[in-house]
């Protein structure tokens, strides 16, 4: 290993300054933790061939919760609301649609280290003509990752414009404009705003798929308490809110600047 050989020379450049005996021992040390790290890597090996099994185990049961949930009214839809994160990205129009979302299915590659698939299926409805919209995250050799996403057929006057103001009426949900499927058939990784794409993926697949149930039995606190508690309560942003807004901020002063010289050229 290159690292190995770099610690070692490190060692050799300062050997008239040490004790001979101490270089010996330091690459002797060296040797073991070649050791230990060649069966860290083994270990991670077996784990990964331990989670391969389990999923295909957790496959049906999956399924089987599933076929319950179908029969749920809007249970997706009131999972992805009580969430305190997800919950920020369903504009009103995202809402709506999500009243068709039957399933929601998580799934990771055969091998597991290389990536997933974040799948929604839909029933029959009056926005899009697909019944399946997916969302594929794969983790390449040179540490990049490959998103690829189902493009929405949109029905003739329907599609959901990039922004749609969400601020609802007694809740405590920051304004901002962003949508869900917006960002769900996205592929593009700005640089201001590639980390949105691992932080919402992350929170679906190992959070809200693993127990929707959590959140669909939130119940959300009474409004007399809501209003109480709103005056001391810091409303925490999620990070990539804060990014959106931060760049809604920087278009919206660019906006100001441009309107600012116009005015002055019209004065002069």
């Amino acid at each position: 290993m290159v690292g190995d050989r770099t610690k070692k020379l490190k060692v050799a450049e300062n050997s008239e300054d040490v004790d001979g005996e101490l270089v010996v021992t330091v690459e002797k040390l060296q040797e073991i933790q070649d050791e230990l790290e060649k069966i860290n890597d083994e270990a991670s090996d077996k784990v990964l061939e331990i989670e391969q099994k389990y999923n295909e185990i957790r496959k049906p049961v999956y399924d089987k919760r599933n076929e319950i949930i179908k029969s749920i009214p809007d249970f997706w839809l009131n999972a992805f609301l009580s969430h305190p994160t997800l919950g920020e990205l369903l504009n009103e129009e995202d809402q709506k649609i999500f009243k068709y979302l039957s399933s929601l299915e998580v799934e990771d590659n055969k091998d597991v280290k290389s990536g997933y698939t974040i799948t929604l299926n839909f029933n029959p409805n009056p926005y899009f003509e697909d019944s399946k919209l997916s969302k594929t995250f794969t983790f390449l050799e040179e540490g990049t990752t490959k998103i690829t996403a189902t493009p929405i057929r949109w029905k003739e006057g329907k599609g959901i414009p990039n922004g749609v103001n969400h601020e609802k009426k007694g809740n405590k949900r920051a304004p901002t404009d962003v949508s869900f499927l917006s960002w769900f058939c996205d592929c593009e990784q700005k640089d201001d705003m590639e980390d949105i794409h691992y932080e919402v993926a992350e929170l679906i697949k190992d959070d809200l798929w693993s127990n929707p149930l959590i959140y669909f039995n939130n119940e959300e606190p009474d409004e007399e308490d809501a209003d109480d508690e709103a005056d001391d309560e810091v409303i925490e942003v999620p990070f990539f809110l804060e990014k959106i807004q931060e760049k809604d901020e920087d278009d919206s002063d660019d906006d100001d600047q441009e309107d600012d010289e116009g005015e002055d050229e019209e004065g002069n």
